[in-house]
């Protein structure tokens, strides 16, 4: 039985409201079926807990509660029913209305700044009228509800113009009844067949899966001998596994899960699963793969965190969640309260989502470190796969410097094959020593064969060997580990001396050499003045001629190139030529300026010096051909 329909009549701006949530604000209008299925869950969350709650409501039977789909192709309507706990005639002013009693001016001023179309879904989300979305897809809308404990109904709808109707219902059951009657599909419009079944199931696979309740739907099924029968079907997992305990999900339901999520085949090297509660409540569950996918180094490199709201999917590749150097973390992050319609914008400036981004990451790092602890032999497969990734986290998060540097391996001259980590080198280091010495390169056999190495392997000195181009940028930025200094051996002076002694006798030696060479490193300094800022004695040379060094603060030419390469203009850095005072060819070429001739071959072989100690650390000649004709002529004369 239906009473007399009352008409009332939309505001203005709330028709104006309408016409933007209609025509302009949704971009993806499948989402219309996200939000109306989120609310029915909504219902029925809440009729299990008042069940709990309300002595009066103590007999209502909840043991079936659900969603129901139904697409009837002859009406072209499309029903969503739940048996939740309903709305009062005031629940549907106050709720379904409440698009005209929520400041609407303030929110049509808010709307017309804002630019995107992203940032217009968030300012809809935010005033709760994602019922309305279903007019992008509907003519009209009737929504049937009764409240669990009342014996009459109320019957809402609207054409999303000028008027909605209400009107009393007798005889309808507990829950809500929301009918679509939809507009004819329109592919150049976004408007799909949302009849179809395989369209229906497609959005709920995407955006509702793991809703906990069941969404079934009526599905005709035609066997080999062409019977047809009708069959109803549950669409939604409702396996969420994030909303679990850790105890109640076994390891294979953890790997199945990564699969779907992932497309990965092989089981997860780490999961990390966790809830927070207080006043932002969320779960996470979180996986670090076992093999680095092949885009993780390109530019179009994702984060790969999913976005849910109360089990309702909102958005991939969640830059807020997770920073880029954690990239390759994949899972699934769950908020309890945020809106349905929050932007990517709204996401990266909100102060919880901020502080949720800073727990999970380091519940990640925490849990490499007990990888690393406890299992070396797998904590080295993902260093291999993503400590690149990694190590770009000390040059952009330095809040998170201390978890990091524990983590960082590097190939080292200790061990062939190994790696081994910051804490282990300064276990071995020799006494005395409070330096932490490495070297870049392009390659390892590059570095160990470096001039810079010598005295370091002769004295047994430990070097570690850092090979990936990240390694230039981070060595800059972090000052120290443990208190011990990190230093590159090839820049600034190097003291090797392990004793009193030894320093006496090295200052000696050093105040001696220094006499004999005064008069050639001047003259070589002012012939080289073109590529080098100083000539000087090494001390970290035993066999090589000459090296090229920095000073301390100096940049490398490796990271020269990064940087012009990135379109960044620095102007060159002159360096310093480090010569070998008990090398043959250095004393034969002070010898021979000493004697006091105007040889120009002396300059010529000074440039072969420069030139032969840029080739020994993999730099790039300045001019190769006058180097070639230099180094001819002189083997020329030599024979």
């Amino acid at each position: 039985m239906v009473s007399n329909v009352e008409t009332l009549e939309f505001q203005a701006e709330t028709r104006q409201l309408l016409r933007l949530v209609i025509h302009s604000i949704y971009s993806n209008k499948d989402i219309f079926l996200r939000e109306l299925i989120s609310n029915a869950s909504d219902a029925l969350d809440k009729l299990r807990l008042e069940s709990l709650t309300d002595s009066s409501l103590a007999e209502v039977d909840t043991g079936d509660l659900h969603i129901w789909l139904e697409a009837d192709e002859e009406a072209r309507t499309l029903t969503v029913r739940d048996n939740g706990v309903g709305m009062t005639r005031d629940d549907l002013v106050e709720l379904i209305g409440k698009i005209a009693k929520s400041g609407t001016a303030g929110l049509l001023e808010k709307i017309q700044d804002a630019k995107e179309a992203a940032g217009i879904e968030s300012l809809i989300g935010q005033f709760g009228v994602g019922f309305y979305s279903a007019f992008m897809v509907a003519d009209k809308v009737t929504l049937r509800t009764r409240r669990v404990g009342t014996d009459s109904g109320t019957q809402w709808e609207s054409d999303g113009e000028g008027t909605y109707d209400l009107q009393t219902v007798d005889d309808l059951p507990v829950g809500t009844t929301v009918t679509l009657h939809l507009k004819p599909a329109d592919s150049e419009d976004g408007l799909a067949d949302y009849l179809s079944e395989s369209k229906i199931r497609q959005i709920v696979k995407k955006y509702s899966d793991f809703i906990r309740w069941p969404i079934r739907m009526a599905t005709e099924r035609t066997d080999g001998e062409g019977e047809t029968t009708r069959e109803v079907d549950t669409l939604n997992s409702m396996k969420a596994l994030w909303a679990r305990s850790r105890s109640e999900v076994t390891e294979d339901e953890y790997h199945e899960f990564y699969q779907q999520i992932s497309h990965d085949w092989l089981p997860p090297a780490e999961t990390v699963h966790m809830r927070a509660e207080g006043t932002f409540e969320y779960e996470a569950l979180l996986f670090v793969p076992s093999q680095a996918p092949f885009d993780l180094y390109s530019r179009e490199a994702k984060p790969g965190v999913q976005l849910y709201v109360k089990r309702v999917f909102i958005m991939d590749d969640c830059e807020a969640l997770m920073p880029s150097y954690l990239r390759f973390v994949k899972g699934v992050v769950d908020a309890h309260d945020l809106s349905l319609n929050v932007s990517r914008e709204i996401l990266q400036h909100d102060r919880q989502i901020q502080g949720v981004r800073r727990r999970l990451v380091k519940k990640v790092l925490g849990a490499l470190k007990d990888m690393q602890s406890k299992d070396a032999e797998r904590y080295a497969n993902v260093w291999a796969q993503f400590g690149r990734a990694l190590k770009e986290g000390l040059v952009e998060d330095t809040d998170n410097t201390e978890a990091l540097l524990p983590l960082v391996s590097a190939a080292s001259t200790h061990d062939p094959e190994k790696t081994t980590t910051l804490r282990e080198y300064v276990e071995r280091m020799k006494d005395g020593q409070d330096t932490i010495y490495y070297l870049t390169g392009e390659t390892r056999a590059m570095v160990e064969n470096s001039p810079h190495m010598e005295a370091f392997a002769a004295k047994g000195y430990e070097v570690l060997i850092l090979t990936d181009p990240i390694d230039e940028v981070w060595v800059d930025r972090v000052e120290d580990f443990d208190g011990h200094r990190l230093q590159s051996i090839a820049k600034g002076q190097v003291d090797l001396d392990e004793s009193a002694d030894a320093d006496q006798e090295a200052d000696a030696d050093k105040a001696q050499r220094e006499q004999d060479f005064a008069a050639l490193l001047p003259w070589l300094t002012t012939t080289l003045s073109e590529h080098v800022k100083q000539v000087r004695l090494s001390s970290r040379l035993t066999t090589s001629a000459a090296c090229i060094v920095g000073d301390a603060h100096d940049v490398t030419p490796t990271l020269e190139k990064m940087y012009r390469a990135m379109g960044q203009q620095i102007p060159p850095v002159k360096r310093i030529l480090e010569l070998n005072p008990a090398h043959p060819l250095i004393t034969a070429l002070r010898t021979a300026h000493g004697a006091g001739t105007e040889d120009p071959a002396a300059a010529e072989i000074a440039e072969l010096i420069y030139g032969s100690a840029l080739l020994a650390e993999g730099g790039d000649l300045p001019d190769p051909a006058r180097f070639t004709r230099l180094l001819t002529d002189r083997l020329t004369h030599t024979l």
